[in-house]
């Protein structure tokens, strides 16, 4: 064989081998394990089940509207919002000077009918002095009677409307009929006002309760009676047991909620106009894990999670109940348990047996919301 022919045979021979490790390399490349790393979450205990949150404020049980009993021009105003005030104390003023012009009218009326009584009983004594020495008729002492009957009785009405005129005077003057405090006032000095126009709103001392509006989809969770939980904005390790009190019969007009009052127990901490929560557990709750909604995902229609095995580092697909949501996720009610890893994100890259990587500080805990299922409203 010539040299020439030679080369060649090695240079196909070295096309071979190179060749060969192209191949080696490719099945080598085919036969590794793709190992993902993943953000997993690990399932805390279940929640108490399905919650509703709703914002409120802190009222006194009794509010009074305060106004005068006649009508009149305000000349003071004597109280501001949120100051304290006990009986007798008073709130404000209208001018008297015609009500005090009426009391001297009344007044000059009953002394005239006073004058007529005296008038009335000399003639009847008169009429039975003269009767008796039958100097007159029986019929003018009944007549003389009757007339001292009317006196009598027109006196009786002057006094009447004096006193109606003196109490007038009276009402001019607005005082406090309970402690509490006042919480609006209506009116300032130089407007006019009809009787009966609120004036104060006073806040009796006492009972508290705390005022929330619920949308028509969940008053059906609230009845007279029923224990629920309340929460304080200013003070967060306050929180109180009440009672839904009151339940509006129909929905407001505008709003279309329902007004619901829940009285709360005498505590020295809570104070009118604070901002409220009140948890209220649903009749029908069932206990839910709470994971991040990134977790859920579908396959042949159903709802499920990846589970991570913590022996192999492998992933497994896992049906679920999916309840409703949270706050902070999706409510599961079957299908995993407390302690499982759960693929927290990037569902969409998974697939049976996958090997997974799972970094230290990745593993996060499912934390159960404030309140499942229902946002805050107010």
């Amino acid at each position: 064989m010539s040299i020439r022919g030679l080369a060649n045979w090695k240079n196909i021979g070295l096309g071979l081998v190179l060749v060969g490790l192209a191949g080696c390399n490719q099945q080598k490349a085919e036969t590794e394990t793709i190992i993902r790393p993943v953000k997993v979450v690990e399932v805390a205990k279940p929640d108490e089940g399905r919650q509703m949150q709703y914002s409120g404020a802190v009222r006194a049980r009794t509010e009074i509207a305060m106004g005068f009993r006649v009508d009149g021009k305000v000349t003071q105003r004597l109280v501001d919002v949120g100051q304290r005030v006990k009986p007798g104390d008073v709130l404000a003023r209208l001018d008297p000077v015609d009500y005090e012009l009426s009391v001297r009218q009344a007044e000059a009326q009953l002394a005239s009918a006073e004058k007529q009584v005296e008038i009335s009983r000399l003639a009847l004594n008169r009429a039975q002095v003269l009767q008796e020495k039958s100097i007159t008729s029986q019929s003018t002492l009944e007549q003389s009677q009757l007339s001292h009957e009317q006196a009598v009785a027109s006196r009786d009405a002057a006094k009447s409307a004096l006193e109606q005129a003196q109490n007038r005077v009276a009402y001019t003057t607005l005082t406090a009929d309970v402690d509490g405090i006042v919480t609006a006032t209506s009116a300032e000095a130089g407007q006019v006002l009809a009787a009966g126009s609120p004036v104060i709103t006073l806040a009796r001392d006492g009972a508290k309760e705390v005022a929330i509006a619920v949308p028509e989809n969940d008053i059906a969770e609230f009845r007279p009676g029923k224990v629920v939980k309340a929460g304080f904005w200013s003070n967060s390790g306050l929180s109180l047991e009440g009672k839904v009190r009151e339940v509006a019969g129909s929905a407001d007009s505008q709003s279309r909620t329902f007004a619901v009052r829940v009285s709360l127990p005498d505590d020295p901490n809570v104070r009118l106009g604070m901002t409220a929560t009140v948890s209220v557990r649903a009749d029908d709750a069932k206990p839910a894990y709470v994971l991040p909604l990134a977790a859920l995902s579908r396959q042949s229609d159903r709802p499920v999670v990846w589970l991570v095995d913590r022996k192999t580092q492998t992933v497994h697909p896992r049906p679920v109940t999916v309840a409703g949501f949270a706050g902070d996720g999706i409510r599961v009610t079957e299908g995993i348990a407390a302690g499982d890893l759960v693929v927290a994100a990037g569902t969409q890259f998974m697939r049976e047996d996958m090997k997974v990587r799972l970094s230290e500080g990745e593993v996060e805990n499912a934390q159960e919301p404030a309140a499942a299922g229902q946002p805050q409203q107010s």
